[in-house]
């Protein structure tokens, strides 16, 4: 008999501080497997580990990082050494949230101190008190690479390693282009709870209109690529380039490209490059070769220089750094990395990240930076999520159709007695200090979509021929590009039910998303759900030929697999 077994050692262990207090949500990544851990909130953690001796990466925010050779079949203690001066000035932010009518009052979770997790589930949320709901416009979409190389090496997913609204957004789903001129499109539907029969759903779905490439102003992109010895790895400095590869194909005459490259120094490794001239850009992207240590710092400078030099006026002026994160040289702490492009994005050029091998891209460093920088972060694993980030999605990327976008939604207390924001979690020392959802960019053709679980504030379930007011009023606010005046979009949702086997199979599909992702995260609404069931709605919602979707349906099977072995 063949056992499948994927790891054959358990490596314990415990990290603190130097004053001998436990440090909770430390991340740990084993470099044989490149899986990424927390440590609990007793500062203990346990591992598979598929060899006896290993090294393992120690990582946490204000602290010194750390690269240790471990042996499996040991307890291991781990100090942590504060870096001097730890003052990063950084509020962990809201992405939901709920409030009362007047928006004064933030809605509070019941929170164990002792909780192991650092993500809380939202709960459900009694109407007539906190009728004003909010969530995140820009949603990550990392979670569904990192739950693919948990379930690809047979291990369980750490459920703080999941997002439900991530993997939920991943798949662009249910996309419908705004009608006429109109900036936003958006859709809601009513229809069945597969997890419990006496809630129903409510979709929400946000359409951004896309723009026509032809019509785009032009663009000045600099690649600023990694190039440290730390990317010598087929899933890192190669998917670089085949990313940047896949981009070029897209480029017009009108863009320039340059391309500054970083390992043990810091180069313009190609001058400003029309978009047409592909095979030289190609061959060029081709010929870097991975040396040396990693002076992110400055390589940000050099690449902010050399984008200023070739500024396009009312273009679009863009570094894209792609990068395992590892800044081991010059300014490397994350506070010093923020400043810097805090003060070089005053030149009016924007910094986005791709992220091929951090460890742990749910809490990445790249992200922060991406978001300082006012441009957008993406985790790459392997060659189709690059031909999805920076082909199919090229535009979301690139172009943005919206700033300073916010999102109310109302729901009506007479229609609705309770609703649960699925997904959107927020992080646990977030809600205690924060009290508003950042306002975000949107780009080009994206669609973000959200489920609420609700109940009908009578007996009778909402159907289709429910008589009364509408559920719930939506307002999106908005700032087009160059234009400070706040634009506003509004949209009622009414009460049109429909069958669950009636939808559209995206958004059948959608509910099997959210359902692994639940399942994924042991939630409590879903304590009793089978995975045959998320498997039953997958399988019958799919398209086939969608090789996103069809790789869904096999890793919810493998799921399924490993944790019935667990």
């Amino acid at each position: 008999m063949v056992c499948n077994c994927s790891a054959q050692y358990y490596l314990r262990g415990v990290v603190k501080n130097e004053q001998d207090q436990p440090l909770q949500n430390v991340n740990l990544m084993l470099l044989s497997n490149k899986l990424s851990y927390h440590s609990g909130v007793s500062g203990e953690f346990g591992i598979n580990a598929p060899v006896l001796a290993d090294s393992l990466s120690i990582d946490l925010e204000g602290y010194q990082s750390q690269i240790i050779s471990v042996t499996t079949n040991q307890y291991l203690t781990v100090v942590m050494k504060a870096l001097p001066n730890n003052n990063t000035n950084k509020k962990p932010e809201l992405i939901s949230i709920a409030t009362d009518q007047k928006q004064f009052t933030k809605f509070k979770w019941h929170i164990d101190d002792e909780s192991h997790f650092s993500i809380i589930e939202n709960e459900a949320v009694t109407t007539v008190a906190f009728p004003n709901s909010g969530f995140s416009l820009n949603p990550g979409k990392e979670t569904y690479n990192n739950i693919r190389r948990f379930i690809n090496t047979q291990s369980p997913v750490p459920p703080d390693q999941v997002r439900t609204e991530e993997l939920l957004n991943y798949f662009n789903l249910n996309y419908k282009a705004p009608d006429n001129n109109d900036v936003f499109k958006i859709e809601s539907i009513v229809s069945d709870c597969p997890w419990n029969a006496d809630h129903q759903l409510l979709y929400l779905t946000i359409n951004a209109k896309k723009l026509n490439l032809d019509n785009t102003p032009p663009c000045n992109l600099v690649f600023l690529i990694d190039a440290s010895a730390s990317m010598d790895l087929p899933s890192r400095l190669s998917l670089v380039k085949a990313a940047f590869q896949l981009l070029i194909k897209n480029l017009r005459a009108v863009d320039t490209i340059s391309i500054v490259t970083y390992g043990g120094t810091v180069r313009e490794w190609l001058k400003p490059t029309s978009g047409a001239d592909k095979q030289k850009l190609l061959q060029s992207i081709e010929e870097i070769i991975p040396d040396g240590e990693t002076p992110g710092a400055d390589a940000i400078k050099l690449g902010y220089k050399v984008a200023t030099k070739s500024f396009i006026k009312n273009g679009n002026n863009r570094i894209i750094l792609a990068t395992d994160g590892d800044f081991n040289v010059g300014e490397t702490s994350e506070k010093a990395l923020e400043d810097l492009i805090e003060q070089e994005k005053q030149t009016g050029v924007v910094l986005s990240c791709l992220d091929v091998g951090s460890g742990d891209p749910k809490d990445s460093t790249l992200k922060v930076l991406a978001k300082k920088g006012n441009g957008n972060y993406a985790y790459l694993d392997n060659i189709t999520t690059a031909e999805k980030i920076l082909m199919k999605e090229m535009t979301q990327h690139l172009f943005a159709v919206a700033e300073n976008t916010s999102l109310n939604v109302q729901f009506n207390s007479d229609a609705i007695k309770e609703y649960r924001l699925i997904g959107f979690d927020n992080k646990k020392e977030a809600i205690d200090s924060s009290n508003t959802v950042p306002s975000e960019e949107i780009g080009s053709g994206n669609t973000v979509m959200a489920i609420y679980e609700i109940t009908a504030t009578t007996n009778k379930k909402i159907s289709s021929d429910s008589i009364g007011t509408d559920l719930a009023k939506v307002s999106l606010t908005y700032n087009l590009e160059n234009n400070k005046q706040p634009q506003t979009f509004n949209y009622s949702c009414v009460p049109n039910y429909t069958a669950f086997n009636s939808m559209s199979k995206d958004l059948q599909f959608a509910t099997a998303t959210v359902l692994f992702g639940m399942k994924l995260r042991n939630s409590l609404y879903v304590q009793n759900i089978d995975w045959k069931i998320i498997q039953s709605i997958a399988k019958f919602s799919y398209q086939p030929n969608n090789y996103l979707q069809n790789e869904l349906v096999k890793l919810i099977d493998n799921a399924r697999k490993v944790y019935s072995k667990k």
